[in-house]
């Protein structure tokens, strides 16, 4: 894996929101790899060389408010819309009119709405972890305040400025390890025991977090390059994308219920509770995802698909990939 990584580039862009910075690999069509939370480009190291010796450019950003790319300070800055200004602009800026673009986790949301706002410039999109869910009729700030009963969800929990930072910040490393430990299928807690993606009144997510194992696909150097963006540039960027989804929610009203036509993909792994939570949202495709390709479960996979299980995600996005220029 070092010889691949060695391979990638790396450069930083100028946008209208700022600058991206994004890493990059082979030649070909333009296939715009988007990350979630809390990662980074290098979520996608598994898949880059794999894209490009397939025979596509791959582009793996650092999302606005993480690693080397712009974090503005206001944080209504972080809205989805801007989210999506920043991937047109990168596909412009890399010389190209089109691009397939794919996410994993928030960035499955970000591609999902970059193809459904901006279909002329995106003319695919694979889901990895998160199912589309077209926009609703419920403010999401109600629908997050409402789960947990006496718990308090986890997004509820990040949407105040400085709360989530305050646990977090003073040791970026442990927490990173247990969180991905906390979503990934050989380390997550048994069935019954607490669920982590939720806060009791008077603790901290942390306190539900494995300790002292890290999961199979997670290095401790892997952790390393994880821990030292985050340790540079604090959380406040990535965490503000979870305090702009009321204003989302209003941003998108004109899109109520509205499909994504384009050809599509999703993945998603069995133990991952974004795709048992919204199990429905996967079942509603034929109707929300009218030009779905396949729709994929990896049996016993955890949340972190790409990283968890590289070489089958690898061969299920470049079998899709193929299929779009047949």
């Amino acid at each position: 894996m070092s010889q691949h990584i060695a391979e990638i580039g790396h450069r930083v862009i100028s946008v209208p929101g700022g600058r991206i910075h994004l890493a990059e690999q082979g030649t070909g069509p333009l296939v715009l790899l988007v990350h979630g939370f809390p990662e980074s480009w290098y979520s996608w190291r598994h898949q880059l060389p794999a894209l490009a010796a397939a025979g596509y450019r791959a582009v793996a950003v650092d999302v606005r408010g993480y690693g080397r790319s712009s974090k503005p300070a206001a944080t209504d800055a972080y809205r989805m819309l801007e989210l999506v200004e920043d991937n047109v602009s990168v596909v412009h800026a890399l010389g190209e009119e089109t691009s397939v673009v794919i996410g994993h986790d928030w960035g499955a949301t970000i591609a999902a709405n970059s193809a459904l706002l901006r279909p002329g410039v995106f003319r695919a999109v694979g889901l990895l972890s998160v199912p589309y869910t077209p926009r609703g009729g419920t403010r999401p700030s109600d629908v997050f305040a409402q789960m947990g009963g006496d718990e308090e969800f986890y997004v509820s929990y990040f949407q105040e400025p400085g709360r989530a930072e305050a646990e977090i910040e003073p040791d970026v490393r442990g927490w990173l390890a247990g969180f991905y430990a906390a979503l990934s299928a050989d380390t997550m807690p048994a069935l019954g025991a607490p669920d982590p993606h939720f806060v009791s009144r008077a603790g901290t997510l942390r306190d539900r977090f494995p300790i002292g194992r890290l999961p199979a696909w997670l290095t401790e150097q892997d952790l390393d390059v994880y821990a030292g963006e985050f340790e540079r540039t604090g959380l406040t960027g990535a965490l503000n994308r979870y305090r702009n989804m009321d204003r989302d929610w209003e941003d998108l009203a004109a899109f109520e219920g509205a499909p994504i036509t384009q050809a599509s993909l999703f993945i998603g792994g069995s133990l991952d509770a974004s795709t048992t939570w919204l199990a429905d949202a996967i079942k509603a495709y034929p109707v929300t995802l009218p030009g779905l390709v396949s729709s994929h479960l990896l049996d016993g996979c955890g949340h972190w698909v790409q990283q968890e299980r590289p070489a089958e995600v690898n061969r299920l996005l470049t079998d899709w990939l193929a299929t779009l220029a047949a």
